[in-house]
C-alpha cells in the first residue's frame, strides 16, 4: 500500500486531520493508541518500564502512571531516551502488524514524533504531511483542552521538534492555523487526498 507518515506539533489537529482522512478510505495506524496499548495494565511495556524506573511509575491499577512519567521525562533527556527505546521498538513491531491487516485506498501512519524519528521512518515512507500551526495556536489550544499552564505546553513542545524542521521534513503541508476554520481544513485534506490518489495511479500505471 501506499505510505504516507502523518505528523505535526502538539495541538496542531493532527488527530482531526486523520479522522478527515479515514473518512476519505485511508486506513489510519495510530502510533499514540498502539503506545497507549502498551502501557495499560498488562501491557508489553510495563514489566520493562518497572524494571528501568522503579515501581513509582506504576501506578495502582497495573499502568504505567502518567503523570509521574511525564515528570521524569521532561526534566531528564536521559531518561525521555530510556523510556523511548522500551517503547519504539514495541511500537514498531505493533505498527508493522497492524500494516500487513490494512484494508484502504492507501496507509496513514499517525505518528506524532515522526520527524524526531526521521532516519527510522521516511525510508518507509512514500510521503510526509505534516499539520502546521503557529506555535502560539499550540498553546492556546492545549490549554484550552487541557487546563495545563502556559509553562507546561511549552515544556512539552520543547520536546517535540519545531516548526521549522518539521516543516523542512514535509511532502504536503495541510495548514490549520489561525483563521482556518473546519470547512476550510476539509477543503485543504480533500485536496492532498486527490493529489495522492493521483500519485498512486501514476505508480501503479508504471
Amino acid at each position: 500500500m501506499y505510505k504516507i507518515g502523518l505528523t505535526g506539533g502538539i495541538g496542531s489537529g493532527k488527530s482531526t486531520v486523520a479522522r478527515l482522512l479515514s473518512a476519505r478510505g485511508a486506513s489510519v495506524i495510530d502510533a499514540d493508541a498502539l503506545s497507549r496499548s502498551l502501557t495499560e495494565p498488562g501491557g508489553l511495556a510495563i514489566p520493562a518500564i518497572a524494571d528501568a524506573f522503579g515501581a513509582r511509575a506504576i501506578d495502582v491499577d497495573g499502568a504505567m502512571d502518567r503523570s509521574y512519567m511525564r515528570e521524569q521525562v521532561f526534566q531528564d533527556a536521559e531518561k525521555r531516551r530510556r523510556l523511548e527505546h522500551i517503547l519504539h521498538p514495541l511500537i514498531g513491531q505493533a505498527m508493522q502488524s497492524a500494516a500487513a491487516t490494512a484494508k484502504g485506498l492507501y496507509l496513514i501512519y499517525d505518528i506524532p514524533l515522526l520527524v524526531e524519528s526521521l532516519a527510522r521512518y521516511r525510508p518507509i515512507m512514500d510521503r510526509i504531511c505534516v499539520v502546521d500551526c503557529e506555535e502560539t495556536e499550540q498553546v492556546a489550544r492545549v490549554q484550552a483542552r487541557s487546563g495545563l499552564s502556559v509553562q507546561a505546553v511549552t515544556e512539552i513542545m520543547s520536546t517535540q521538534a519545531s516548526r521549522q524542521q518539521r516543516l523542512a521534513a514535509a511532502d504536503d503541508v495541510i495548514f490549520n492555523g489561525i483563521g482556518i476554520s473546519f470547512v476550510m481544513l476539509e477543503d485543504r485534506v480533500q485536496q492532498v487526498h486527490e493529489n495522492w490518489l493521483r500519485l498512486i495511479g501514476q505508480q501503479k500505471s508504471q
